[in-house]
């Protein structure tokens, strides 16, 4: 998994989840931006409001004002003008400059004090007094006006929410800027800022609102012309609703210099796409909510749902033990007839990716094999306790002559055929090769540290730019004594029947006492049950046409997934079948955590 720099300017239309929504839903919910602004005008008519409209990195705060000021009588105030003078100064330990160990800046520590720490006490009590002595309606705009230092003086609280897809493509096209920036950054140094910043105080405000009930209207902008709002009373009675079936999130796709052609032929992406490298089927932070409510779609952040059900959706046990994070993401990575491998690549542990970066865990993966063509393998450890050093310098060597190497003198192939599941801890070599399709399954890590070791001396499309080495910070955590032999005794196919019948089976395919999810196939004919027990499954139809999950206390509640579809079942679903629709045994991967 990398950082979503580069999405797809696409929104699935085929990934939705109809709401089966009352009469009070459907009428309070404003679809248009003129709409908005006349209901708008129309709640603070009468008497003076003092309002915030905060939200969301992504959100084009210019575009609403000038949309909103055509109806509201207002004095309009840029929350900007609290934010200490030495801003910069207290962000600067979060985005360090370390080119040994980071020659292209991509990673940073996160930022944890949220906005609070980064606004003026002062200049914060000179803006609420002024608030308070205006004989007019006031409206507080921006990033950070809601925070604990200025709430409470408003009576109207707005949360303007864009999804992760569209903030990525809004800072891409110049059209926001970091938080109290006046200018534009390289784009690299931008997005840097705002996965360990500008997203951490976002993220982290948002969940407080919603803790504290304190929104009290909510709009999805990531079309400032097309907005939609809804009282955020109703939005809740949405997202209830929501989890009473299986969640299917709207995916982000990514071209990729070693990107493959599977899922632009399965999905039918857009024809104009180079290729499609990865699929964002399911990664909870940057993902999306389409929900369908008589027609109309209002989209939401996937992670918005997450921080408002929270418990419903995880489980009281997983919420607990998480911290309220869906604890698992899910990708596909498509080399399916493309020109080459992933890179050679290693990921973090927990005592380095916490100390260095601030982060919640280690960074463990998994890769289950769902599409092969012709010589498919997956690279994973080294062939024998002589072959990490020896890659090591041969890699180095590489770096400063940008010459080829043998890489497969030191990296150990695992062939590949559909249903291989391989598990990869923390500081394990790995990489997926060339054509095939590949369902990767991570733990939680709100960043993404991919430490690639060598990378074929390709250039990145992108940014024009070789591939970023991290030689330095992969030798810190690689684990030289993951072997060929090691590999084959702990890491690949290891399963076991969990419960069977006459035409159906559950199977572990992939544990390790190092990752703490569980991963299963269903095998099944016609249809198979399980049951939730309070905890989340994620379900992924790696072989077969088409299933549909149905909860079996109320056969209404149900749907239906399509060939290689994630879908997320809440914790709240109970007990439930899986139908085959389609011809055939199918086979649906399960996700689950493990117990204690």
């Amino acid at each position: 998994m990398s950082f979503m720099f580069h999405p797809y300017p696409y929104a699935d239309p085929n990934a939705v989840n109809p709401i089966d929504a009352d009469s009070g839903i459907k009428d309070s919910l404003v679809i248009g931006s003129l709409n908005c602004g006349k209901s708008l005008k129309k709640l603070l008519a009468g008497k003076k409001h003092i309002v915030a409209i905060d939200g969301y990195s992504g959100v084009q705060f210019d575009v609403i004002k000038r949309t909103f000021e055509q109806f509201l009588d207002a004095v309009w105030i840029d929350v900007s003008c609290v934010y200490r003078d030495d801003y910069h100064d207290l962000i600067a330990p979060s985005l360090p400059i370390d080119r040994e160990m980071d020659p292209a800046l991509l990673y940073g520590v996160r930022f944890t004090d949220g906005y609070e720490a980064l606004q003026d006490n002062v200049k914060c009590d000179a803006l609420r007094d002024l608030c308070r002595k205006e004989s007019k309606t006031v409206i507080v705009y921006g990033r950070g006006c809601l925070s604990s230092l200025l709430r409470g003086v408003f009576d109207v609280k707005i949360w303007v929410d864009t999804t992760p897809r569209q903030t990525a493509l809004n800072f891409k096209y110049g059209k926001v800027l970091n938080v109290n920036s006046t200018s534009a950054k390289p784009f690299g140094e931008t997005m840097r800022r705002n996965y360990y910043v500008d997203f951490e105080n976002a993220l982290a405000l948002r969940w407080d609102l919603i803790r504290r009930d304190a929104i009290d209207f909510y709009i999805s902008a990531d079309n400032p012309d097309n907005m939609q709002m809804i009282p955020y009373s109703e939005l809740k009675k949405v997202f209830h609703l929501a989890g009473q079936k299986p969640l299917h999130c709207r995916p982000v796709y990514l071209e990729g210099v070693w990107g493959g052609f599977y899922f632009k032929n399965l999905r039918n992406l857009p024809k104009e796409m180079k290729n499609c490298a990865w699929v964002f089927d399911m990664i909870p932070m940057e993902v999306s909510l389409a929900l369908i409510i008589e027609g109309r779609e209002l989209e939401v952040p996937f992670f918005t749902y997450v921080q408002q059900q929270g418990e419903n959706l995880l489980g009281a046990e997983a919420f607990a033990r998480f911290g309220g994070y869906f604890p698992v993401r899910f990708n596909y990575d498509d080399t399916y007839h493309s020109n080459g491998n992933m890179s050679i690549q290693c990921h973090p542990d927990a005592e380095y990716v916490v100390n260095n970066h601030g982060e919640l865990g280690r960074q463990d993966e998994s890769y289950y094999v769902c599409v092969t063509g012709q010589q498919a393998c997956t690279y994973l450890g080294f062939r024998d306790e002589d072959s990490c050093s020896a890659f090591f310098k041969a890699a180095r060597q590489a770096e400063k002559t940008h010459e080829l190497i043998d890489y497969q003198k030191y990296v150990n192939p695992v062939q590949s055929v559909p249903g291989c599941q391989v598990m990869i801890p923390a500081g394990t070599i790995h990489a997926s090769g060339r054509n095939q399709v590949v369902l990767e399954i991570g733990s939680l890590t709100v960043g993404s540290y991919t430490y690639k070791l060598y990378d074929y001396q390709r250039i990145d499309p992108q940014s024009g730019l070789p591939r970023p080495i991290h030689l330095n910070a992969g030798e810190k955590v690689i684990h030289g004594e993951r072997t060929a032999d090691w590999v084959k005794k702990n890491i690949v196919d290891h399963g076991y029947v969990v419960r069977q019948g006459d035409t159906w089976m559950e199977k572990v395919v992939g544990e390790h006492d190092l990752l703490y999810f569980s991963l299963r196939n269903l095998i099944f004919e016609d249809e198979i049950e399980d049951d939730t027990k309070g905890t989340f499954h994620v379900l992924a139809l790696v072989d077969g046409d088409r299933v549909r999950v149905q909860s079996l206390a109320d056969p209404s509640k149900y749907f239906v997934a399509n060939n290689l579809d994630i879908l997320v079942v809440p914790a709240s679903f109970g007990k439930y079948r899986i139908i085959n629709e389609g011809i055939g045994v199918v086979t649906v991967h399960k996700t689950i955590l493990k117990e204690n």
